[in-house]
């Protein structure tokens, strides 16, 4: 997601910008020579600041591009998208970095095996900036968005095999009721899967604007509200399709298990089904007891893993969200690895 350039000696025309890369970069405490993972690379916008951060400022992306690897920062940031549309943009961008990036398509629930082919068993930080990219939405192809009405898809792996529209069309009637109120968190969730199974009938459900009328139709909207009502079916059908969940939990436990005694993690979400992950994680992860309540003496042998950097979410900053209204719902959590844990 796009937000407020950080003040460097690099240009950044042509870049979707980070959310908080300010602080993000101070979070990770980003150091000359760490080694770094960008679970979610996007268009590169994180893992340039994160490249950029001790970078000489009088030396320029477009200068060093003709000299060779720009000196200074980090030694090593592997970018990691399961979009691979962005990880080709997000390689060509970074290049003049030379060696220092590597851009690899997976999914950073493995980024262990992802890390590991790069010759890398400990890093210094991770940062996993969670859901759909600015290029996701702002892209025809992906069918994310009910702004432009194409092919209900949602993918973010071209080479996955179950679409949006397989399971608008496939999904039995309480199975979308379901997946609208676990992933979506949608009151009207019922009535939706109703009015979807009532339209399937007749022909199949094909695009993000014919799934958008049938939401609109049902769930109504009123002009003083600012968001969609279809905005928590399509966040509930890009979920289910992604795994985005399950891939958190898995990448959350990778990232500890990855990170070297005072590294740092960084995970950025944007609604609450992901913050509630994170923050139960990272919590469970920092405490020194996870017994049930009520017995008498501690059995569960826990020993923390993590230190919280920050027990309130860090928000974006008001001149951000003004610049960048995707921003506004962002909310950033930090932690630092320990000596004691696994």
């Amino acid at each position: 997601m796009s937000s407020e350039p950080r003040e460097t000696g690099m240009p950044r025309q042509g870049f979707h910008l980070p959310v908080m890369a300010t602080e993000v970069i101070r979070g990770l405490s980003v150091a000359d020579g760490g080694v770094y993972l960008d679970g979610t690379l996007g268009e590169g916008g994180h893992s340039l600041a994160i490249l950029d951060s001790e970078t000489n400022p009088d030396q320029s992306l477009t200068g060093a591009a003709s000299t060779g690897e720009l000196p200074g920062g980090p030694s090593l940031v592997i970018g990691v998208d399961l979009d691979g549309r962005s990880v080709v943009e997000a390689a060509r961008r970074l290049a003049p970095f030379g060696t220092r990036f590597v851009a690899l398509q997976g999914n950073y629930a493995d980024m262990a095996s992802l890390a590991g082919g790069q010759g890398v068993d400990q890093l210094d930080g991770v940062l996993l900036d969670l859901g759909f990219s600015s290029r996701q939405v702002d892209h025809a192809g992906y069918g994310l968005s009910f702004q432009a009405d194409e092919p209900l898809d949602m993918r973010y792996d071209e080479a996955q095999m179950t679409t949006a529209a397989d399971l608008v069309n496939t999904a039995g009637e309480r199975e979308l009721v379901d997946l609208f109120r676990r992933f979506g968190e949608e009151p009207r969730a019922r009535a939706i899967a109703n009015a979807i199974a009532r339209e399937r009938s007749g022909r199949p459900i094909r695009t993000t604007g014919e799934l958008a009328s049938i939401v609109e139709r049902v769930a109504g909207r009123r002009r003083s509200h600012r968001i969609h009502p279809a905005t928590r079916v399509f966040q509930a059908l890009r979920i289910a399709v992604n795994g985005e969940l399950d891939n958190l939990r898995a990448g959350l436990e990778a990232a500890v298990n990855l990170l070297r005694p005072e590294g740092m993690l960084a995970v950025i979400s944007y609604h609450s089904l992901e913050d509630r992950i994170a923050k139960n994680f990272l919590a469970r992860q920092s405490a020194d007891c996870v017994c049930p309540r009520g017995l008498p003496v501690c059995v569960c042998g826990q020993s923390p893993a993590l230190s919280l950097v920050n027990r309130r979410v860090i928000r974006p900053s008001g001149e951000e969200v003004a610049l960048n209204p995707r921003s506004r719902s962002a909310r950033l959590r930090l932690a630092r690895r320990i000596q004691s844990g696994r």
